[in-house]
């Protein structure tokens, strides 16, 4: 579609590809605006048909238990996040000469639809990891700040009801994952941050360069900063590589002292030395280190990454500092659950890939792992290297724990290993007492997967739950 607006929605047929979340967002939006909307979805149980009646009556088509054919007439393809690039209605649509966008390239196209206000700048953050914990960190420095704000994107807010919703905001903190901007080809955020880069969704991506292409899409078009991992020279690559307005700034983030135009930590303080002037001398304190929660290294990574992007909108300091005093981190993200017989159990089920795993174990030692899940593609000789001399032992659940349990077998072969060969409701409890049957006291306990969950678990929170009430259950057994 370019990087022009759409001048008018009125009457344009235009196909949503899916019924979740974002593509039931779009269709509402799009019909509202006046286009002919048929959302198509491959399944057809009874909750698709209540989505879809609920659809109806806002004179929007819904095509259920066909997800593969075009539309007649589709002038173009609004795709919810998931779907893959080479699915048969994508197949269908560039055969056609039909666009295939986002809902988050339709929020960029919308956002200078309300007559009555200005568009929020946008605020970009995407990663490996560490995506949405940097975005709720990045909105709570800015609420702190007095900004008008919201969290949006990937972090589970559609952002096309917030661009056309009734309250107004001075700026929004956008999470966007690798699928979402795969789909966004307009987007240019104020400033943006890819926090690191590590083998996820290659099998959607279909390779790592073509994953890493996509997060650079972020970059694109920025006008005041780039925000690099300086512990991640694919990030840094990223920004070499953008296409920027004239004047923006790359700016580096590290758990180090920083150099000019970085910002980093200084005897248990984290420090500004790219929005101060004079950054060749001089360096800002923003906050300490026991103002991040929790104040792991990866969570420090975090919050530097969210204050440069704060930083890069003008927020001062003490807003940083107050915003990360504020911030709460979501269930399921290095959560401790309970202390049993000296020890201390935590719940990662977020850390859904080897990358996000790595960086859990690196906050613990000992550590009795457990772990397994679906792998998505991915391999876990890496992982059991770097992290293999802290672990006392691992529980490995899921279907694909094998692949963890040869890992371990050729790197860390001195690693007691269990291997729970059950999917049932009850395997989670059995992992929790296997696990602490290896624990010693003063050990760490820790639910860190590197796998997805959806061979077990309707999702990751549920598995974390699961993993929770089984503390619980063993917290009251030895009570």
């Amino acid at each position: 579609m370019g990087s022009g607006q759409v001048t008018s929605w009125q009457g344009k047929n235009i196909t949503v590809a899916g019924l979740g979340v974002s593509g039931i967002s779009a269709a509402r939006a799009l019909a509202g605006l006046g286009a002919s909307v048929t959302v198509v979805d491959g399944g057809d149980s009874e909750g698709h048909r209540a989505k879809a009646a609920e659809l109806a009556g806002l004179g929007v088509s819904v095509r259920l238990g066909d997800a593969e054919t075009l539309p007649e007439g589709t002038g173009l393809v609004v795709t919810s996040p998931g779907w893959k690039p080479d699915s048969p209605l994508f197949r269908a649509a560039a055969e056609a000469g039909v666009d295939v966008v986002g809902d988050v390239e339709i929020a960029w196209l919308l956002r200078d639809s309300r007559p009555d206000r200005k568009a929020a700048p946008w605020l970009a953050v995407t990663g490996t990891n560490g995506k949405t914990t940097t975005t709720q960190m990045l909105a709570s420095i800015l609420r702190a700040a007095g900004l008008r704000t919201a969290a949006v994107g990937n972090i589970g807010t559609p952002i096309i009801d917030v661009v056309l919703g009734e309250e107004e905001y001075d700026v929004l903190a956008v999470e966007l994952s690798s699928y979402q901007l795969h789909w966004a080809p307009s987007v240019r955020a104020h400033s943006a941050a890819v926090l690191n880069l590590a083998p996820d969704h290659l099998d959607w991506h279909g390779s790592m360069e073509a994953y890493a292409a996509d997060k650079g899409r972020i970059y694109e078009g920025n006008t005041v900063a780039c925000v690099y991992n300086l512990a991640d020279p694919a990030t840094e690559r990223l920004v070499e590589e953008a296409d920027v307005e004239e004047g923006c700034r790359a700016i580096g983030f590290t758990l180090g002292a920083p150099g000019p135009s970085m910002l980093g930590v200084v005897d248990g303080i984290l420090v500004d030395r790219a929005f101060v002037e004079n950054r060749q001398r001089n360096a800002q304190e923003l906050a300490e280190v026991a103002d991040v929660n929790p104040p792991a290294p990866h969570n420090i990574a975090n919050a530097l990454a969210a204050a440069a992007l704060a930083r890069a909108f003008g927020v001062p300091p003490r807003a940083v500092r107050d915003g990360l005093r504020d911030f709460r981190p979501d269930a399921h993200r290095v959560a401790r659950v309970d202390e049993v017989d000296g020890v201390v159990y935590v719940d990662d089920s977020k850390a859904t890939n080897t990358h996000a795993a790595e960086a859990s174990l690196a906050a613990f030692e000992p550590v009795v792992w457990i772990a397994g899940g679906l792998a998505k593609g991915a391999t876990f000789d890496e992982l059991v290297q770097k992290s293999g001399k802290r672990l006392r032992g691992a529980v490995l659940i899921g279907a694909d724990r094998a692949l963890i349990a040869e890992a371990l077998a050729r790197h860390a072969p001195e690693v007691p290993v269990v291997d729970l060969d059950r999917t049932d409701t009850g395997a989670m409890l059995a992992a929790v007492r296997e696990a602490a049957r290896l624990a010693e006291p003063g050990d760490t306990v820790l639910l860190a997967p590197a796998c997805a969950s959806m061979d077990m678990f309707a999702n990751y929170n549920e598995r974390g739950d699961a993993f929770a009430d089984a503390v619980r259950e063993l917290a009251a057994g030895s009570a």
